[in-house]
């Protein structure tokens, strides 16, 4: 699995941080995937969104600053149950770690493998499992990068990746 190193190659300490950074990198790569969704949708639905009844346009940059109060803490409570959801699941509690192991995680934890698969996506068969895997963290890996160029680019014009598509 790419988010398993061999153990017989590393010693536990440095098992534990590239585990750690596997993690980090699918945690960061589903949100960038998630971003780059929204910079092509928002665009396309700018103005019409069901959520906000119009209040948010112009640049995706500025979208954030134009959330409304009221909807800051649902998105807080969501990403709190979430973070709270995958700290039971991941990690030994602190009560039951040695003093020289903080945040140790459990011998059976797969790095953000929170057990929900709705549609029955996940493989079964480890080497499918790798596969997919492997699928997951390049596509992060890439739509991080989408998303930094989209960020640049409407950070120098003002102007989203749809009107620049359109413009060729």
């Amino acid at each position: 699995s790419p988010c398993q190193p061999h153990p017989e190659h590393l010693c536990s300490n440095t098992t534990f941080k590239l585990v750690m950074y596997c993690k980090a990198e699918l945690a960061h790569g589903r949100v960038s995937m998630l971003a780059v969704i929204g910079f092509l949708v928002g665009k396309k639905v700018g103005g019409s969104s069901f959520l906000f009844d119009a209040i948010i346009s112009g640049p995706s940059i500025t979208h954030i600053t134009q959330v409304p109060d009221d909807f800051w803490p649902v998105i807080i409570a969501f990403i709190g149950a979430y973070e709270a959801t995958r700290a039971k699941t991941g990690w030994v509690d602190p009560a039951n770690c040695p003093v020289y192991q903080p945040g140790l995680l459990r011998d059976d934890y797969m790095p953000d493998d929170l057990k929900f698969d709705p549609l029955g996506l996940m493989p079964e068969d480890p080497e499918e499992f790798d596969v997919m895997q492997t699928k997951e963290l390049q596509n992060g890996r890439l739509a991080m990068l989408a998303a930094a160029g989209f960020l640049a680019q409407e950070a120098v014009d003002g102007k989203g990746i749809i009107e620049h598509l359109q413009s060729m």
